[in-house]
């Protein structure tokens, strides 16, 4: 059985955007009414104007009314598969820390909590 988490991922992987880093990353967010959301990597000449993969998923999902979120899927294409970038994992902390984060590769799969990849994070309760 495929799960259709993981193949949108794969499968937006294949439209990323990196000429310069060619590390094309993929990812996919369910919702937390199933709808999924994906989104890749989109690099720029300008280094620091790149969007990373699972940003692009949260935007696109954030831009469609949707804030409550299962979990995401990353398909980074490498082994073992790599966890999100600290600036994609407090992008997804702020829709919750218990947020399910899968990173999958050719060959294994890793999983966490949004809460174990950013301890003590920064968070909407911080502006409380």
């Amino acid at each position: 059985m495929t799960d259709p988490l993981v193949s949108a991922a794969w499968a937006v992987r294949e439209q990323a955007y990196a000429p310069y880093s060619r590390f094309a990353v993929g990812a996919a967010l369910e919702a937390e009414d199933g709808r999924i959301f994906a989104g890749c990597n989109v690099e720029n000449a300008s280094y620091g104007l790149t969007v990373c993969a699972e940003r692009s998923a949260v935007f696109q999902a954030v831009a469609a009314g949707v804030r409550r979120f299962r979990r995401v899927v990353v398909a980074p294409g490498v082994e073992p598969p790599a966890a999100p970038c600290g600036a994609c994992r407090q992008v997804l902390r702020e829709f919750g820390p218990d947020l399910l984060v899968e990173a999958v590769g050719p060959q294994s799969r890793k999983q966490w909590r949004m809460r174990e990849l950013l301890p003590d994070a920064f968070g909407p309760e911080s502006l409380a």
